[in-house]
C-alpha cells in the first residue's frame, strides 16, 4: 500500500512540460487584455494588431552529417496598432522553454505591444511546429537561426501568416513586413532589440547575443551556465563561478535527464509532419546529445565527448562573447538550475564590466511558494494589464524602457532575492532586499566535533570520529527529492522526506540558536575524507572515486526536518588523501530560534546515479585540523 502526495496523476510527459516550459506569469494573473486599457501607472495601453502562423525558413548552422541545414521556424507577430514608420518601437524576441511553444509567450507579446514593443514569438527548433532536431542551444545552430529572426524585425524581408487580427477586425492569409522598428542601423537591419524568456528560452538569448551583435539587451530567467554542472554536478570542481574547466567529472543527475529526453522525443513524434528527419537516428536530438545520455546512463558521469557538447552549449563557456546589459532572474526553488548558475554568469559579465543585474526570485524548475507552485503573489506578471502592479513584472519593464527605448528609468538594485517570511500585500516588493552587489552578508564559521556537534569555536572542538558507508549496487539509500515529479509520485507508507537510512551518511547539528539566523548564498565546507578502500579505487578514474552528498537540514524543537527547497551538492573526490573544499546550494532561508543546523554528508541519493561498489568512510573530528562549514549571513 503506498499513498500519492498528489490526487492529480499527470502522465510523465506532461508532468515534464509543467517543470521545464514554465510560462512567464504569476499565479492569478490576468490573461492579456483583447482591448485597449490602461496599465497600472495609469498610462494608456495601445491596441494589438497580431498575425499568427508566420513561418521562416531560416540556416541554422550544420546536421549530424556536418552538412549545411536549413529550418523551418513558427512564431507570431504582436504589433502595436500604431506603431508606423513614422512612430517606430523597439522590438523583442522571445521563444518558449523546453517542450513548449510559441504560444507560451502569447500573454507577454501581446501585453509588451500594448506598452510600445514589437514582439516576435517563435518555436524554438525541435519543438512542435518548427523543424529540425533539438541542439541544446548551440549558438552555431539555435543561435544561427535566431539572427533571421532578428533581420526580419530589422526589416529584411516579409513572412506569410496564416491569420491576423488588425485593429480589432480577424482576416486571414497574408504576408507582413517590419517596417515600423526602430533602427540601429537600417543597412544591417539593426532594430533596437531585447530578448526574455525562462528556462531553455534563457539560454538562446546567450546563443543568439554571441551570434549577432544587433541584440542590445537580456532577460534570461531560470536557464544555465554550465549545462555539464546542472545534469552531472561536482561540487569541488568550480574554477570560476560554476564552469568546468579541466574538472573532474560529476554524477548524472538521472531524473532531470531522463525528463529532458521524454519530452524531447515526444515532441519529435507530435511534430514529425513539420520535419519528418527529426525522428531518424537520434529521435529529435542532435546525435551528440543521445550519445552523451547514453554515456551518462551507463557510467553515470561525463567523458570528454559529453563535455565538448555539453561546453559547446553553455554561456559558461563563451561568455566572453556576450557583451550586452544582462538581466539575470534565478529561482530560489530550482534543483534543476540551481542559484549558482545565475551567480557564475554574473560573476563573469561583471568581471568583464558588462552591465549585469541579478535577481532571486521565489520560483524555479522545483515549484514556488505557494500550492500553485508558481511565483509568490505580487511577484510577476508579464501576460496582463498590471505587469507594473508585480515586482518582478515592473523591473522587467524599467530594464527595456531603460536599454531599448532609452528611458532614464532606473534598472533597479545590482543584486536583490526574496525571503519567504516576510508578509506583505500587494507587490512582493517588501519581501526583495536588496544590496549594491553579490555576495552580500558576513561569513559564520562552525566545525565538526565529536558526539555529532557543530560548535562554534575551534576551542570546542573535541576529537572524535564518524563513520558510514553506501549499500553499493548504484542502490539509494536517501530520498531528497524526484526532479520535476514533486508531488506526483507513490511513496512507501511512513517514508518522511527528506529520508537518510541509518549508517549511510554522517550528521553534525549546532545546539539550539538563540536567536533568527538569515542565511544567503552558498555556504562551504571544507573537510577530510578518510577512506583506504576508494584510495586503492581511484586511480582507475570516477568510477573508483568517492561520492558524497552534501546537504544542510533546519531541524525544528519538535524534531521535524526542513531541507530548503530539497537542495543538495553532490560530490565526487577525485584523491580522498586530500583536503576537499564542497560549495553547497546557495539557498535564502531563516532559521528561528530555538531551531538547530545540520550538516548531512550521505553517500548515495535517489536522484543521481550512486556508486556500484561499497565505499566506507570516515570523518574525523580534530580541533588541531579543523572540518569547517562556514555559512553566509545577513542581518
Amino acid at each position: 500500500m503506498s499513498r500519492r502526495t498528489s490526487s492529480q496523476p499527470w502522465p510523465v510527459a506532461a508532468l515534464a512540460v509543467a517543470a521545464l516550459a514554465l510560462p512567464l506569469v504569476a499565479s492569478g494573473a490576468s490573461a492579456a487584455s483583447a482591448t485597449p486599457a490602461a496599465s497600472a501607472t495609469g498610462a494608456p495601453l495601445d491596441s494589438v494588431d497580431t498575425y499568427s502562423g508566420l513561418t521562416f525558413t531560416v540556416p541554422a548552422g550544420r546536421n549530424d552529417l556536418g552538412q549545411p541545414q536549413t529550418c523551418t521556424i513558427d512564431a507570431d507577430l504582436y504589433k502595436p496598432h500604431s506603431a508606423s514608420r513614422a512612430a517606430r518601437v523597439p522590438a523583442i524576441l522571445t521563444t518558449n522553454g523546453f517542450g513548449g511553444s510559441k504560444a507560451d509567450q502569447a500573454g507577454l507579446g501581446a501585453a509588451f505591444a500594448k506598452r510600445g514593443y514589437a514582439v516576435l514569438s517563435y518555436t524554438g527548433l525541435g519543438f512542435p511546429n518548427s523543424g529540425c532536431k533539438i541542439s541544446l542551444d548551440d549558438p552555431g545552430v539555435d543561435g544561427v537561426a535566431a539572427s533571421s529572426l532578428v533581420s526580419f524585425l530589422g526589416g529584411a524581408g516579409s513572412a506569410a501568416y496564416t491569420s491576423s487580427t488588425v485593429g480589432g477586425t480577424t482576416g486571414g492569409a497574408g504576408n507582413v513586413a517590419v517596417d515600423f522598428t526602430v533602427l540601429d542601423n537600417a543597412a544591417t537591419h539593426d532594430p533596437r532589440l531585447g530578448m526574455i524568456g525562462g528556462s531553455y528560452g534563457g539560454q538562446i538569448q546567450f546563443a543568439t547575443a554571441a551570434t549577432d551583435p544587433r541584440v542590445d539587451t537580456l532577460v534570461p530567467l531560470i536557464t544555465w551556465n554550465d549545462l555539464r554542472y546542472s545534469l552531472a554536478p561536482n561540487n569541488t570542481s568550480f574554477t570560476s563561478g560554476v564552469t568546468y574547466v579541466g574538472s573532474n567529472p560529476g554524477t548524472e543527475k538521472i531524473g532531470w535527464a531522463g525528463l529532458f529526453f521524454g519530452v524531447g522525443i515526444v515532441d519529435g513524434i507530435q511534430g514529425a509532419a513539420i520535419d519528418p528527419a527529426r525522428n531518424v537516428g537520434c529521435p529529435n536530438f542532435v546525435l551528440e546529445a543521445c550519445r552523451a545520455k547514453a554515456t551518462l546512463d551507463t557510467l553515470g558521469y561525463p567523458t570528454a565527448s559529453t563535455t565538448a557538447l555539453t561546453d559547446r552549449v553553455s554561456v559558461g563557456h563563451y561568455i566572453d562573447k556576450v557583451k550586452v546589459p544582462t538581466f539575470l532572474i534565478q529561482g530560489e526553488n530550482d534543483t534543476l538550475f540551481n542559484l549558482q548558475e545565475a551567480t557564475a554568469t554574473y560573476k563573469s559579465l561583471k568581471a568583464r564590466g558588462v552591465p549585469v543585474t541579478m535577481a532571486w526570485q521565489s520560483w524555479g524548475h522545483s515549484g514556488g511558494t505557494g500550492a500553485n507552485s508558481g511565483a509568490a503573489p505580487g511577484e510577476l506578471d508579464l501576460t496582463g494589464e498590471h505587469i507594473e502592479d508585480t515586482y518582478l513584472g515592473l523591473r522587467i519593464k524599467n530594464w527595456f524602457d531603460h536599454y531599448l527605448k532609452r528611458s532614464s528609468v532606473s534598472t533597479g538594485p545590482a543584486f536583490s532575492y526574496f525571503r519567504d517570511w516576510v508578509p506583505y500585500s500587494g507587490s512582493a516588493a517588501p519581501a526583495y532586499a536588496s544590496s549594491g552587489s553579490y555576495p552580500v552578508g558576513t561569513r559564520a564559521s562552525w566545525y565538526l566535533s565529536a558526539a555529532d556537534q557543530l560548535v562554534s569555536s575551534r576551542s570546542a572542538i573535541l576529537p572524535g570520529s564518524k563513520s558510514w558507508a553506501n549499500p553499493g549496487l548504484g542502490a539509494p539509500a536517501s530520498y531528497t527529492e524526484v526532479s520535476g515529479l514533486e508531488g506526483q509520485v507513490d511513496l512507501p507508507d511512513g517514508l518522511t522526506v527528506p529520508f537518510d537510512t541509518p549508517g549511510t551518511f554522517g550528521a553534525w547539528s549546532t545546539p539550539a540558536l538563540t536567536k533568527p539566523l538569515t542565511v544567503v548564498g552558498a555556504p562551504t565546507l571544507d573537510v577530510r575524507f578518510e577512506s583506504p578502500t576508494v584510495a586503492l579505487t581511484q586511480a582507475a578514474g570516477p568510477s573508483g572515486q568517492l561520492q558524497v552528498f552534501a546537504k544542510l537540514y533546519d531541524v525544528a524543537p519538535d524534531g521535524s526536518v526542513t531541507l530548503v527547497h530539497k537542495l543538495i551538492s553532490p560530490v565526487r573526490v577525485a584523491d580522498v588523501t586530500q583536503p576537499v573544499h564542497i560549495e553547497l546550494p546557495a539557498i535564502v532561508h531563516r532559521v528561528e530560534a530555538g531551531h538547530r543546523l545540520r550538516l548531512v554528508l550521505a553517500s548515495t541519493d535517489a536522484a543521481y546515479k550512486n556508486a556500484y561498489a561499497v565505499q566506507p568512510v570516515t570523518v574525523r573530528a580534530s580541533p588541531t585540523a579543523p572540518a569547517t562549514l562556514s555559512i553566509p549571513v545577513v542581518p
